[in-house]
């Protein structure tokens, strides 16, 4: 792996280099100023795999440099790093994340090998086949050719309820098997879908599929929920619930325990029919769920318009919480606001112990994460659900 630092300050650099070399990473570049390493991506065509970059630096800081590495189209994964406010460098992170930079890291000084071995933890599991070839982007054509060929997978994470840590049901995650490129994740296809008017075939087949693995699991005894993501885009034909029913009764699957997770990647195009929609879902009594609650376009306008009963904190507001604040400060408010609301609440990005015994002391209902389990094929459930059965004592 090739890294870059930037920072102005030789004592850090120097720290940050050692610390590194001991992990085992050897290409390492460094440089005082953020104007000389835009020279070194620029001029010389190098093109680093990871850069670890300071915020407080003279010239040109650390936000002047998210901009432009955003305007030559660094495809760099980026690691921010500061000795400010913690809530600066949420910020900047923030800030990169929207000019569409691969941020992998955002640290306070001094960084702790500790701090450094987790963000090449976490880099590892972003990493897809996709990514590691450098695939730029795929057509729309051969996106449909994927869906009506097949080549579309689901894959499955656990959901526990919180107090018991019984499995009450999986959330749908769908991967695109590539002939080529291996397993693609859905932010490589997803808005490619949305944008091209390909995102109802792709949901219909997600469904379907979805559907058809819970009856297995029912008809071998496992009666639990299952949540399939649905888009906005989704929500602008009135026939869908009645697509959605009609998949349900054809793999003899209640209605009662489908739940459609609700991913605001784009506003509502067409609030009128939005409405009829989420409100003859829930006639139907199809569960709906506000997803990644806090993020992109969700909002407290969202509950209070539609007829949502389960709200979805977002893992950026889960993970580290127990350490933060801020984070603890909004994780409990939506936790309140949705007691009050009466709609469930299901924590996601559970990825350590600290995660798992500071959601313990909470009230939420239930979650989801790596801790407990990664998305695992259809086939792979009823096994990890004996082995967690066991590991409960139960």
């Amino acid at each position: 792996m090739d890294i870059l630092i930037i920072d102005d300050d030789p004592f850090a650099i120097k720290l940050l280099r050692q610390q590194l070399n001991r992990l085992g990473f050897k290409a390492v570049t460094q440089t005082e100023r953020a104007a000389d390493a835009l020279v070194l991506m620029q001029n010389n065509s190098h093109c680093f795999d990871m850069i670890f970059c300071d915020l407080q630096m003279p010239e040109m800081d650390g936000i002047e440099l998210v901009r432009n590495l955003a305007e030559i189209g660094s495809v760099s994964r980026l690691v921010l790093v500061t000795g400010e406010d913690k809530r600066i460098l949420q910020t900047a992170e923030l800030l990169a994340k929207a000019h569409g930079l691969a941020v992998v890291g955002a640290l306070n000084k001094p960084v702790s090998p500790q701090q450094l071995r987790q963000v090449f933890q976490q880099d590892l599991c972003r990493l897809t086949p996709s990514v590691l070839a450098g695939h730029d982007g795929y057509r729309a054509d051969r996106l449909r050719q994927a869906i009506v060929c097949g080549e579309l997978e689901n894959f499955y994470q656990p959901k526990l309820d919180l107090t018991s840590g019984k499995l009450m049901g999986v959330e749908t995650l769908v991967r695109w098997h590539h002939p080529e490129d291996g397993l693609i994740y859905p932010d490589q296809f997803i808005p490619l879908a949305e944008q091209y008017g390909l995102i109802d075939a792709l949901t219909q087949v997600v469904l379907n599929q979805a559907l058809h693995h819970a009856r297995q699991w029912r008809d071998a005894g496992l009666k639990i929920s299952v949540a399939v993501n649905v888009s906005m885009a989704n929500l602008s034909h009135v026939t869908f619930p009645d697509r959605v029913v009609a998949a349900a009764n054809k793999a003899r699957f209640p209605l009662t325990a489908l739940v459609l997770e609700v991913t605001e990647s784009k506003l509502m195009s067409n609030q009128r029919v939005t409405l009829d929609i989420l409100t003859r879902l829930r006639l139907k009594r199809i569960n709906l769920s506000i997803d990644d609650f806090g993020t992109g376009h969700s909002s407290l306008v969202q509950l209070h318009d539609l007829p949502f009963n389960e709200l979805k904190i977002d893992k950026g507001f889960v993970h580290g919480a127990c350490r933060d604040n801020s984070l603890r400060a909004i994780f409990e408010g939506s936790l309140e606001m949705a007691r009050k609301l009466g709609m469930k609440t299901v924590a996601e990005g559970i990825e350590d112990s600290d995660d798992w015994n500071f959601l313990l002391a909470s009230s939420c209902d239930t979650v989801q994460g790596f801790y407990i389990a990664k998305p695992m094929r259809a086939e792979e459930l009823l096994d990890w659900h004996t082995l967690w059965t066991r590991r409960l004592g139960k």
